[in-house]
Parts: structure tokens; C-alpha cells; sequence
């Protein structure tokens, strides 16, 4: 199963949140926090850092990364598909976030996140950890990823 990584910028002063517009690959259209694949000799949070770098050119130090939850996703008939992930929330970084060719950075107040733009499996896990707890959760999605054929978080189990 694939490791990646994902992560959001967060505002205290201001309770926004920094979400990205897909720009191309899978999940192109869909707004979400930046990161990626962790690569065969990294950590999982030099993979944060460094997708966090690539996708909107901010620097973040290891240290200011706060994980917040794991993610399992499966997808219907499609194995190669399934993906392990690591959330992280960060509160400190240098520069400001920048559109690049894979992403497009955007602020949003934490009580309007425009969910509707998301994937479908983020109105479920998101809101948890912005209110402090710490998610696990699995979500199985149809085979094209655009349905949930059923979830479980922290042990609840839905469909």
C-alpha cells in the first residue's frame, strides 16, 4: 500500500485554512491540502515538507508538523489505488503559499470550508481534527472514487 503524506496550513490568528485546487493528476478539480507520495528513502514528514515546498512553495521545519490523523483509502477493483496517509496540520512556515503547476493555494474560513469542492470522504475526518482529536479512519470508495461504498472512523462504521 502507498504511503502519502498531507497537510494543511493553518491561521490561528485568523481561523483560516489553506486548501489547493488539483490542478492536474488524480484528483484534478478537487480542492485539498498539499502533499503527495513519500519516497523510498524518506520519512514521512521529510515527504510533507518537501510536497509542502514543491506544491506551494513554503519552507516548514519538521518540528512545526502536528499529525493529526491516518487515513486508509481503498478503491473498488483497484488495488494499486490504496493508499495509507499521514495528516499533518502546521501552524508555522516561512514565505507565502504560491500557485504552482500541480496546485493552487486559497484561504478558507474553517467554518465555511467548501466541502461540496472536496473529495467526498473529507466532510467525514476533517472537521474531527480542526476540533482537536486525533482521526483514524478507512474509506472505500467506488471504483472511479467519485462515491464511498462505506467508512469506519475511530471504530464507528457507516456505509
Amino acid at each position: 500500500m502507498r504511503q502519502d503524506t498531507l497537510l494543511f496550513l493553518l491561521k490561528d490568528d485568523s481561523a483560516e485554512i489553506l486548501l489547493a485546487m488539483k490542478k492536474r493528476g488524480f484528483g484534478v478539480g478537487k480542492l485539498n491540502g498539499v502533499g503527495g507520495k513519500v519516497g523510498k528513502e524518506e520519512t514521512i514528514e521529510v515527504a510533507a515538507v518537501r510536497e509542502a515546498n514543491e506544491e506551494i512553495g513554503v519552507v516548514i521545519q519538521e518540528k512545526d508538523l502536528v499529525k493529526v490523523g491516518e487515513l486508509t483509502f481503498h478503491f473498488e477493483g483497484k488495488p494499486d489505488w490504496d493508499i495509507h496517509c499521514h495528516v499533518f496540520f502546521a501552524r508555522e512556515w516561512v514565505g507565502e503559499p504560491t500557485e504552482s503547476e500541480e496546485m493552487a493555494p486559497e484561504w478558507f474560513d474553517q467554518s465555511a470550508i467548501p466541502f461540496e469542492k472536496m473529495w467526498i470522504d473529507d466532510k467525514y475526518w476533517l472537521p474531527i481534527t480542526l476540533q482537536g482529536d486525533y482521526v483514524v479512519a478507512e474509506f472505500n470508495f467506488n471504483h472511479d472514487g467519485s462515491g464511498l461504498v462505506g467508512y469506519t472512523i475511530n471504530g464507528v462504521q457507516s456505509s
